[in-house]
């Protein structure tokens, strides 16, 4: 893959995903696509998954920033609506249609924007939007969930965070996706011998599973700052013993990456008490969902952050790290920066397009130079706007930054 000269205006997101250097992915490298600048107009096929709740209203801008780019950068995209979750389920009858996995199989990226909301709160688990979802990553095979949480010098102040805690934050938490609680067998619902209702779910991860996120995550550690901090609880649960087992196993193949180990209950805490002591956090299902969670919030806005979900081979899963939001459903309050720079993340690690990836990082840091916010990083100062206003403004700067490449 070729090697790239990060602009200036997005290096932010550049330090955000990798630190000084550009990640190579060894562990997928047949499908990976090298960047293509110089080539014929490139063709791509898109499956764009909205969702529930705020997912429409953020689609939509990321499809309309991703049009603009391509038209930019000599690509084509061929856009694939398909329902999921809760959207599926008022019009299928399931969270996950044969129609859309199979849309989302066919395509070179997947982007997604939410799933759930109360109102399918009370179903039957297998009838759940959030089952979908899990069965979406599955039938994708995406393994690797990379979640980014840093904090741009033009939203120190939105953390909630004192600021002298929260400047220079850079992390990335690798959570491993397809494994552990959420997937193991058996799980259910039973009674005890005294007669109560009990469920019951297993937390099982294989050697070899564990081995593949590893190696995931002692590569990113060696393209950013060469530290490496495995979460899990290998104090109390035997899938963290093997966990832990297997980690330290492969960290002489690697060098020069720093490997260290915490508890998940010590993370949960030294993630605010003192955040800039992590560069790379690998860990399992459940404890990267709430730990990548957490660490969002020490930017500001979860409504800020991107994630990948990558596997060996075929397409990649694209998505903003927050939730659906019902309650501002519809009112077009919801931020849709998270899901613009998803698309960015789909761009170079899905299509290997790298300069049409830099170009948005580079739109959204002119957007929020230029003083646009979405309610959840207003601070005084600063223009409130709704979602499609801030998707308007990240297409201005777009077409801003094609006029002073021109000029160059």
């Amino acid at each position: 893959m070729a090697a790239a000269v990060q602009a200036n205006l997005s290096r932010p997101f550049e330090t955000l995903i990798l630190g000084s250097r550009r990640l190579v992915h060894p562990w997928r490298s047949a499908r990976i696509r090298c960047s293509a600048a110089a080539s014929p107009r490139r063709s791509y096929s898109i499956t764009l998954l909205p969702g529930d709740g705020i997912g429409p209203e953020v689609v939509s801008v990321a499809k309309d920033v991703l049009s603009l780019v391509g038209s930019l950068q000599g690509i084509e995209f061929r856009f694939r609506e398909v329902p999921v979750g809760g959207a599926a389920l008022d019009s299928t009858g399931v969270p996950l249609p044969d129609e859309t996995l199979a849309a989302a199989k066919e395509s070179d990226a997947v982007l997604l924007g939410a799933i759930g909301g109360y109102k399918w709160d009370a179903n039957e688990k297998h009838l759940k939007p959030e089952t979908g979802l899990l069965q979406l990553r599955a039938g994708l095979g995406v393994f690797a969930n990379l979640r980014p949480a840093t904090v741009l010098p033009q939203l120190v102040d939105s953390s909630t965070l004192k600021k002298e805690v929260a400047e220079g934050v850079d992390i990335m938490v690798v959570r491993e996706l397809t494994g552990g609680i959420y997937f193991g067998k058996p799980r259910g619902f039973g009674s005890n011998d005294r007669g109560e209702d009990i469920g019951f779910n297993t937390e099982v991860y294989s050697a070899s599973e564990i081995d593949r996120i590893a190696r995931v995550a002692f590569e990113v550690a060696r393209k950013r700052h060469g530290k490496l901090c495995s979460v899990d609880k290998a104090n109390v649960l035997e899938a963290s013993m093997l966990w832990r087992k297997r980690v330290n196993g492969l960290a002489s193949e690697f060098p020069d990456v720093e490997l260290s180990h915490m508890y998940v209950d010590n993370a949960a805490m030294q993630l605010i008490r003192n955040p800039k002591q992590f560069d790379t956090i690998v860990t399992n299902n459940i404890f990267g969902d709430i730990l990548s969670d957490e660490a969002s919030m020490l930017t500001g806005s979860i409504g800020m952050l991107p994630s990948a979900s990558i596997g060996d081979l075929g397409p990649g899963l694209f998505e903003p790290i927050h939730g659906s939001a019902p309650d501002i459903a519809g009112q077009d309050k919801a931020n849709p920066l998270a899901t613009v720079l998803s698309a960015a993340m789909l761009l170079r690690y899905g299509l290997g397009e790298e300069e049409a990836a830099k170009r948005i990082e580079a739109a959204v840091i002119n957007t929020l130079n230029r003083g646009f916010r979405t309610g959840d990083i207003f601070s005084g100062g600063t223009t409130l706007v709704g979602c499609k206003q801030m998707g308007e403004e990240v297409l201005r700067s777009v077409e801003a930054g094609k006029q002073v490449a021109a000029l160059h």
